[in-house]
């Protein structure tokens, strides 16, 4: 490794502790550790980083931005998150709650006061709870769901006008199943969520994420949709599986998830910022800023529901993680994986083309997070292979 290239580690890792008492040291290059990751699971780049007592301990990418080419990348790239973002959502609900402009119980009702006439009386009785943690009864995406997701993004108006008109045709339906009893991964869930914010906050959810979370956290790094800019390949690229060879997607409307979607996950951020974003939470109100207090991060870490057994849960999806026991917060779920004793709270996130996963300890103060710029069960695979390597390493007995 070049000195200019640890030195810039040096630097990254005092930027990340500048809010904690930790004093900065050089972390470990996992470069030569992530490496064989690539062609053992063929994906074009993989990222990770592992912080302890709020200290970046590890960190390295490699790989490239676009198969097919030497593009290296670096902990400096932008990589997209997926459904990571759903902690992000929380946690602006959050400081709603604590402003007291809402109420964790709040039903939505009762902020969206324009729905349908003919909405269904139990859809108007979910709680902000009940979204944060999937248990409002609404369904997991399905092909209906998916349709509605494109032809929100046809109506006018910004995207706050457009989740308001999803969640107007979606109102009137029954519910898949009883709120508070049930659970479903529901990414429409976290999209009437985005709507509650937005009715409150005045603004849309991108804006509200920007300057309420993203900008006192210091993710300068972070913004929403396709991780690269149009017509650069200024980031590493999404890659999705077809005719069994990896395929690059510039950024467009095919290179994420339909914008309406934000709540639910369409944030990407830097390597270098999404370990520090993992480092203060995992810090649970230890270390600043205090964005909200010490018994709201506990809170929104403690799990509110058991997650039935999901054998064939899609990559990104808190079911894939597969952990001995499995449950599921507000915005995290609560995981027992096999190399390790004491619980992780959790999430991964995938937009088909991307991947990513963060896992925390907050009884042990340890972090790790992955990326990577390809979906698909390979990539999970190699994220369970890797969070096992780097725990080992830097979690001894």
């Amino acid at each position: 490794m070049n000195l200019s290239r640890r030195t810039g580690l040096a630097a990254a890792s005092a930027m990340l502790l500048a809010r904690s008492t930790q004093a900065a040291e050089t972390p470990a290059v996992l470069d030569a550790t992530l490496r064989p990751y690539l062609g053992k699971w063929n994906l074009p780049a993989i990222g990770a980083a592992v912080l302890r007592d709020g200290a970046l301990r590890g960190v390295g990418a490699v790989g490239t931005r676009r198969v097919g080419t030497d593009i290296p990348v670096t902990v400096h790239d932008r990589f997209h998150i997926g459904s990571d973002t759903k902690a992000m959502t929380v946690l602006l609900a959050a400081l709603t709650i604590e402003q007291g402009k809402l109420g964790w119980d709040t039903p939505i009702g009762d902020v969206l006061s324009d729905l349908p006439s003919d909405t269904n009386a139990a859809f108007r009785r979910i709680t902000l709870t009940q979204l944060m943690s999937h248990t409002s009864g609404l369904p997991g995406d399905d092909d209906e769901i998916g349709m509605l997701y494109v032809k929100a993004g046809e109506q006018d108006g910004n995207l706050d006008a457009q989740r308001r008109w999803l969640v107007a045709q979606w109102a009137p339906k029954p519910l898949a199943g009883t709120p508070g009893k049930s659970w479903a991964y529901s990414n429409l869930g976290y999209v009437v969520l985005g709507s509650v914010l937005e009715r409150v906050g005045g603004k849309t959810w991108e804006e509200l994420l920007a300057t309420q979370v993203f900008d006192p956290l210091q993710l300068r790094s972070a913004g929403f949709g396709p991780q690269s800019s149009m017509g650069r390949v200024d980031a590493p690229l999404p890659h999705d599986i077809v005719d069994g060879r990896p395929i690059a997607y510039l950024a467009g409307p095919n290179a994420d998830n339909p914008l309406v979607l934000g709540p639910a996950g369409t944030v990407h951020l830097s390597l270098l910022d999404f370990a520090a974003w993992a480092n203060w939470q995992v810090g649970q109100g230890r270390r600043g800023p205090a964005l909200v207090s010490p018994a709201t991060m506990k809170r929104m870490h403690s799990a509110v529901i058991e997650m039935p057994p999901q054998p064939h849960a899609a990559t990104g999806t808190p079911g894939s993680i597969q952990a001995s026991h499995l449950a599921y917060a507000l915005g995290w779920g609560v995981a027992t994986l096999s190399y390790a004793d004491t619980p992780f709270v959790a999430h991964s996130g995938s937009n088909g083309k991307n991947y990513a996963m963060i896992l925390l300890q907050p009884q042990t103060d340890f972090a790790m997070v992955m990326t990577t710029n390809i979906g698909g069960p390979k990539a999970d695979e190699a994220f369970k292979a890797l969070g096992a390597e780097l725990y080992a390493r830097f979690m001894p007995p």
